[in-house]
């Protein structure tokens, strides 16, 4: 069998994905903050102090989705996210059965897409990579690695036709 060398490939959720997650709690963080900016409105002072809280929790969230990274190395599909606790989780290729691309309508006008992968894997039967650009080959890149890994392990997948 021919050895093939593959190189560590990395993705990241493009920042725009934020924008697409938090769309409405964005507006009524901005809508709260205008209310409460207003003069002698009621409960003006409560609605600035939930915004700013509400800022907060969106700022979490834009640094949690920046720090999660995608690795595909010439075995495993690699997933670290998190802030204060750092989750790794280790997808083994050749467990790798079947791929999904969807497109919500903002990602849609974005130009991003999530790439679903499943697996036969017990910890993690499905992975999604959220916020990938369309043009990215992520699947085809995968997949190609996928085949390679079962042809060298000798595994077959057996189908009823």
């Amino acid at each position: 069998m021919q050895m093939t060398h593959y190189d560590i490939i990395n993705f990241r959720p493009h920042p725009v994905q934020f924008v697409i997650n938090e769309l409405p709690l964005m507006s009524v963080c901005v809508t709260g903050l205008i209310y409460g900016g207003m003069e002698n409105m009621p409960l003006g002072s409560m609605a600035t102090t939930i915004s700013v809280l509400t800022l907060l929790v969106l700022l979490y969230q834009f640094i949690y989705l920046r720090r999660i990274r995608y690795d595909i190395t010439a075995e495993q599909l690699v997933c670290e996210q998190g802030i204060l606790i750092r989750k790794v989780d280790y997808m083994e290729l050749y467990r790798i059965v079947d791929f999904q691309e969807k497109q919500s309508i903002l990602q849609q006008l974005c130009g991003l897409k999530t790439v679903s992968i499943l697996s036969m894997d017990r910890n993690m039967p499905q992975l999604d990579l959220l916020g990938m650009r369309c043009n990215d080959r992520i699947v085809t890149l995968i997949r190609e690695r996928v085949e390679y890994n079962k042809r060298k392990k000798g595994i077959y997948e057996i189908t009823n036709h």
